[in-house]
């Protein structure tokens, strides 16, 4: 009898025990719900199961940088919403794109989360092997996973700057199953007139995020970012740079996870007080005029050279909407447009053609 009773009583604590469990998971879900801007594309359940895993972590980050950059961007400018459009790509994954238009203080902001896998096109593992990446396929296919977070912002006051950020994460199968991974991205700004305070301010919070992991990190990623966003035919910058760093696997998955984590943390530092202090400042149609020309270099470099623009054209069933988010509303092109000597538009075009050192 006191056996039985025993059991009972085991049987009823092991189902008050699975309930509580299942509850509290009902509650993780719902506050990961509320905390994201839709639901991930790989699943709440599934992320939870393999919540260990890198790969799930990773999602999980560029879910709330995503999140995070979207609700700081909408607290500036509370006349606009984000259009939030979660869509899916028959060869595997899928990915979430938030974009405001036509806002009063953003003419076009987008924060994108994609999470594809699939076979590598033999297009697009060519290009990967240019970069020095030896990859070894069967049968001419490379299983892949990809995923990252991807923001272009581009205001209407000529004063505020463009900012761009990235962080991404790559897994590759080779032929005898092991796996290839690195991690990728960067933040960087594009201003239209030059404000050194601004320029300081976001190179120092990039610095401190870099720091906290290696000192050596952020003149090496500085400099790579100036050397990236180079628009060679027009011989300067696309902007005044930040930090951009790619095929990052060393020294250990999970340092350069953190240290991934600690630049997308840095993001809303680096640029909402740059967003908040100019918004309101007034400009000329002259200052309109030269934002437009500036958007026009933004063009040229992102078709012409931009390496995941290009990644993202030629991976088979990418989101073209997508991958072209990142072009502004509004551009132009002037033929033979030069501006004056020593005024406010010359000095930019000065320090794009020779990068500056912001922090020392």
């Amino acid at each position: 009898g006191a056996l039985g009773g025993l059991g009972l009583a085991l049987g009823l604590w092991r189902r008050q025990a699975a309930l509580s469990a299942a509850r509290e998971e009902e509650e993780e879900e719902k506050e990961l719900r509320q905390r994201f801007m839709a639901p991930p594309v790989s699943g709440l359940r599934e992320l939870r199961r393999r919540r260990r895993e890198l790969r799930s972590r990773m999602e999980l980050l560029i879910m709330e940088t995503q999140a995070e950059v979207c609700r700081a961007l909408a607290d500036l400018d509370p006349g606009a919403s984000f259009a939030v459009d979660s869509w899916e790509r028959k060869e595997g994954g899928g990915g979430i794109s938030c974009v405001l238009q036509d806002g009063e203080v953003f003419e076009k902001a987008g924060v994108n989360v994609s999470v594809v896998s699939g076979l590598l096109s033999e297009e697009a593992a060519r290009q990967m092997r240019s970069r020095g990446k030896s990859l070894k396929a069967k049968d001419g296919k490379l299983p892949f996973c990809a995923m990252g977070v991807s923001s272009v912002i581009h205001p209407k006051n000529p004063h505020v700057p463009t900012m761009h950020f990235n962080y991404r994460y790559f897994e590759i199968e080779e032929a005898d199953g092991t796996k290839q991974w690195w991690f990728g991205g960067g933040t960087d700004l594009t201003p239209t007139y030059l404000n050194e305070e601004d320029a300081v301010h976001f190179h120092k919070t990039l610095k401190e995020a870099c720091d906290k992991h290696d000192v050596k990190l952020y003149p090496k990623y500085k400099k790579w970012c100036d050397d990236y966003f180079y628009i060679q035919h027009r011989g300067e910058r696309r902007g005044i740079g930040g930090i951009f760093f790619d095929d990052m696997d060393s020294p250990s998955k999970e340092e350069v996870f953190q240290f991934v984590k600690s630049c997308a943390k840095a993001v809303v530092p680096c640029y909402i007080p740059i967003v908040k202090k100019h918004c309101h400042d007034s400009f000329t149609p002259e200052e309109k005029l030269w934002q437009q020309l500036r958007r026009g270099r933004y063009v040229e470099f992102n078709l012409v050279y931009d390496r995941g623009t290009k990644f993202g054209l030629l991976t088979p069933g990418s989101r073209i909407e997508s991958i072209l988010m990142s072009l502004p509303l509004t551009a132009r092109w002037e033929y033979m447009h030069n501006p004056p000597e020593s005024s406010k538009e010359a000095e930019i075009l000065e320090v794009l053609r020779n990068p500056k050192d912001w922090v020392h």
